[in-house]
């Protein structure tokens, strides 16, 4: 039987730190508009803020749906499966907004993610999200999956770029500064990424 928690922590927080993909899923007003459903899976790549708050960073790809969805409506999931162990999934269901490289509050949250580099994966934003539902179920009919490591193609592919040329091939995608459903996407001009405060 599935089980709602009121925050994230302890055995749980533990569950989804330990787990190398998760999945994202957003949502258009318009009931004629485009679900998403995205995994992610850079290791390092997410964060538990605190008991109420999760982060992961958004890095490049060939469209912005999630970050068109987060800033028209706010709604996310976040979906974790144990693939190894006791069966479980988790879901937190909340509220997410993009931070983008130009927001005073960019520089501070990068401080949650120690072990992942982010300049080989022409990073875009920091996806915050407040949860408001928190719940697991059984998770019985997930298959055991094993992990062998990350790909590398996608820091081989984006390591090459620096700010100019990721900025223009941001710009050359159709479904980046505007989602598939023509709402807004990712802010163009890609700002520089900040230099972190010394000491």
């Amino acid at each position: 039987m599935g089980k709602t928690y009121e925050r994230i922590d302890g055995r749980l927080r533990t569950f989804i730190e330990e787990q190398r993909v998760f999945f994202t899923a957003t949502a258009p007003l318009d009931a004629g508009g485009t679900v998403n459903l995205s995994p992610k899976g850079v290791s390092g790549s997410f964060a538990v803020v605190d008991e109420r708050t999760v982060a992961y960073l958004d890095f490049a790809g060939s469209n912005a749906e999630t970050i068109a969805h987060l800033r028209e409506n706010g709604r996310i999931t976040l979906m974790w499966c144990a693939f190894q162990g006791p069966p479980n999934i988790v879901r937190v269901h909340g509220r997410g907004e993009p931070v983008f490289r130009d927001d005073p509050r960019f520089t501070g949250l990068l401080s949650h993610f120690p072990a992942v580099d982010p300049s080989p994966h022409g990073l875009r934003a920091v996806i915050v999200v407040t949860a408001e539902l928190i719940r697991d179920t059984c998770g019985f009919a997930v298959p055991y999956l094993s992990y062998d490591e990350d790909r590398s193609l996608h820091s081989d592919r984006f390591g090459r770029e620096d700010d100019d040329s990721l900025g223009a091939y941001f710009e050359s995608k159709a479904d980046i500064a505007t989602s598939i459903d023509g709402l807004p996407g990712l802010p163009l001009p890609l700002p520089p990424m900040p230099v972190p405060p010394a000491g």
